[in-house]
């Protein structure tokens, strides 16, 4: 029998980590302390605990500590142990959201460059994470076409060059068209654009122009003009602010009574190229420093690209030590800073502005939300399930037909469903949408073991308070 007050008299005097386990023997809570006695006492003593710290004493059973030679290894023994068993009461970020990062593996002699949401120690660079799938693929696309690298996915010597090289599309490194010296001016032009460090890319592009105009190469003179100009393209889609620093990230959080919403910018050359937003529920009673403090820990364990600075909107109590473990992983000096004006402090707002927004639009309630389709659509029930269909072909063959389903307006991922076309031959949207939502109906009447399964009951008292009165009799259990 595990007997906390004993074992709390037990507790050494030394920094550590400290696991609190619930009766299941599940790890519920880590923690790191520069006193493993001071701090793990402080949890089961009568004095001002928040709500979440009570319900999770109130689930302790036993604890265990590991003793450490300092709080820096305690730092990053806490971080592994949260990321390995993602205890109930820790800031948590969910593992299924991975973004993109563009990678480039200059290791190689005639690097390519990849989309990939694997970070690897393999001395590639990584730049990212891009919140948005498509635009880090729109850039890689724009780079393929632009510096005419190549996109073999396995470079090897060849008796021929491919179709690429002959379009005007890769410069054939795999035939020696191109010498080493040469492709890698590419590459680290490629970097430049991806560190958001445009102006000396267009700076070198315009060189190299002049130089082949003055060499009377006016064909390299055309394409290089036309790269700098599609270049500075790409650079007024971001968005400028007016933060001085070129390397930076910005968090800022906003809570109600429900949830919590962190906002992270990305701002890289003096723009901010990126944004990210976390949900991170069982929250609403931590102090927005130890939100902070936690998100640091969970989200830059792994990152590749550390910025110089880390921009909050409070000061967090183990400043020092973060500073500290950030930049042995950067090998480089990395800060965080909480201003109080300035700049700096109108962009952290900023961030938080942005935050409470989000929360916003996620609170809504989704059944105001369905009953607001339903008034649009002129329905006399609620719409609780919709399934849309789409048609897809390749020149009229492999025709075949997707369904998308919602419920209570939620994306249901899990009752999407692809149907082969069997009836229709050649392209005719019309008849293959007549098939599909044909077999669909069928399906659902004549199966009683219905696969596309039938929607959920749901609680139908809340949905009576959410109705409107008047449209008493419209009400129906589906």
């Amino acid at each position: 029998m595990f007997d906390i007050e004993l074992e709390l008299k037990k507790l050494p005097d030394k920094s550590g980590v400290y696991i609190m386990r619930n009766k299941d023997d599940k790890i519920i809570y880590v923690g790191k302390a520069i006193s493993l006695k001071r701090r793990v006492k402080q949890y089961f003593r009568k004095n001002n605990k928040t709500k979440r710290i009570e319900n999770m004493v109130a689930n302790v059973d036993h604890f265990e500590y590991i003793v450490t030679d300092n709080e820096a290894e305690a730092l990053i023994l806490e971080c592994n142990l949260i990321k390995e068993n993602r205890p109930k009461f820790n800031v948590l970020l969910k593992d299924d959201k991975t973004y993109p990062y563009i990678k480039i593996d200059v290791k190689s002699d005639f690097p390519s460059v990849v989309v990939t949401r694997k970070i690897l120690n393999d001395g590639a660079k990584y730049f990212g994470p891009y919140a948005n799938p498509g635009a880090a693929k729109e850039m890689v696309t724009f780079i393929k076409e632009r510096f005419k690298i190549r996109q073999c996915k396995n470079f090897k010597s060849k008796d021929r060059a491919c179709l690429n090289y002959h379009i005007g599309k890769c410069l054939a490194p795999c035939m020696n068209y191109v010498s080493k010296d040469e492709y890698r001016k590419q590459i680290d032009q490629i970097i430049m654009l991806l560190d958001g460090k445009t102006s000396l890319i267009l700076k070198e592009i315009e060189k190299e122009m002049n130089e082949a105009s003055k060499n009377l190469d006016y064909e390299k003179a055309a394409d290089l003009r036309d790269r700098k100009l599609a270049i500075e393209r790409v650079n007024e889609k971001q968005k400028v602010s007016n933060i001085s620093e070129n390397n930076i990230d910005v968090i800022g959080i906003y809570k109600n009574d429900i949830s919590v919403v962190l906002e992270i910018f990305f701002v890289r050359g003096s723009k901010m190229i990126d944004r990210e937003h976390y949900f991170l529920n069982d929250l609403k009673d931590m102090e927005i420093p130890e939100i902070i403090s936690g998100f640091i820990k969970q989200y830059y364990m792994q990152k590749p690209d550390l910025p110089n600075r880390i921009i909050v909107q409070d000061e967090i109590e183990d400043k020092e030590l973060l500073e500290e473990w950030l930049s042995n992983m950067a090998k480089r000096k990395v800060e965080i800073k909480s201003p109080q004006k300035g700049e700096k402090q109108r962009f952290v707002e900023m961030a938080i502005n942005n935050a409470k927004i989000t929360l916003e639009n996620k609170s809504k309630d989704k059944f105001e939300i369905m009953n607001e389709f339903k008034e649009v659509l002129s329905l006399d029930v609620l719409p609780r399930k919709i399934e849309t269909f789409d048609i897809s072909n390749i020149s009229g063959e492999y025709l075949v037909a997707g369904m998308c389903v919602a419920e209570d307006g939620v994306i249901k991922r899990n009752l999407s469903r692809r149907f082969r076309i069997k009836t229709v031959f050649g392209q005719d949207d019309p008849k293959c949408m007549e098939e599909v939502v044909s077999r669909r109906i069928k399906h659902s009447i004549e199966s009683n073991n219905d696969g596309f399964r039938k929607t959920s009951r749901f609680n139908f008292s809340r949905w009576w308070n959410y109705s409107n009165k008047s449209n008493k009799k419209s009400i129906r259990k589906i």
